[in-house]
C-alpha cells in the first residue's frame, strides 16, 4: 500500500436528512495517509453553499459549524482549485482516495457536475472503507465509524460531524482495511 487520500465532507442537511441532490458541501476535510498509517498532509476549508447559504439550526449543532465559518467561506467553484492545488504534488505516490461510505464520493460526483468542476480524483479508484471494513471484520452489516472505531479498540479523536477530524479518524482504520 503506497499513500492513501481519505476524505470526508460535512453537507448542509436538517433533521430527518435531505436527498443528496439538496444538500450542498460546507466542509472538506482530507487527510493523506502513508501506508503506516500516519498523516503526511492535510486538507480542510469551509464552503459557502450557493442554494441555501443558511445553516439550519440541526445542522450547525450536528456539525460545530457556525454560520459565521460559512458567511466568510468561498464558494466550492474557489475552494475546490485550492484543494486541487493542494493533491497536485501528492499525485505521484497516491494509491487512490476513500472514504466512510459512498455519500462522500456521490455528492462529490454531483457537485463538480453542478458546478462544471474537473477533478484529479477521478483518475483514481474510490474504496468504500465503510463496506471494506464490514468485509474485513467479517460483518453482517456495514456500521458507522464511531461503532467501527470501538470494534477496532479505538476511541473517536476530536469532535465527530468535523470533516477533517472525521477523515482523521477515517484514516486511522486504514491498517486494518488494508493490512500490510
Amino acid at each position: 500500500m503506497r499513500n492513501w487520500l481519505v476524505i470526508d465532507l460535512e453537507a448542509t442537511t436538517e433533521e430527518g436528512g435531505w436527498p443528496v441532490e439538496d444538500m450542498e458541501i460546507i466542509e472538506i476535510g482530507a487527510s493523506l495517509v502513508a501506508a503506516d498509517g500516519h498523516e503526511l498532509d492535510h486538507f480542510q476549508r469551509f464552503v459557502r453553499p450557493l442554494r441555501r447559504p443558511c445553516l439550519t439550526s440541526f445542522c450547525r449543532e450536528l456539525t460545530h459549524i457556525s454560520q459565521a465559518n460559512i458567511d466568510s467561506a468561498a464558494p466550492l467553484t474557489s475552494v475546490w482549485p485550492k484543494f486541487e492545488r493542494w493533491l497536485e504534488p501528492h499525485l505521484g505516490k497516491l494509491t487512490g482516495w476513500a472514504s466512510w461510505g459512498d455519500y462522500d464520493r456521490r455528492q462529490f460526483e454531483l457537485e463538480w457536475q453542478r458546478h462544471g468542476l474537473h477533478s484529479t480524483l477521478l483518475q483514481y479508484p474510490h474504496a468504500n472503507l465503510k463496506q471494506r471494513f464490514a468485509e474485513a471484520r467479517q460483518l453482517k452489516r456495514a456500521v458507522g465509524l464511531h461503532m467501527a472505531l470501538q470494534l477496532a479498540g479505538l476511541s473517536f479523536q476530536g469532535q465527530q460531524h468535523r470533516a477533517l477530524e472525521d477523515a482523521r479518524n477515517t484514516a486511522r482504520l486504514l491498517p486494518l482495511i488494508f493490512p500490510g
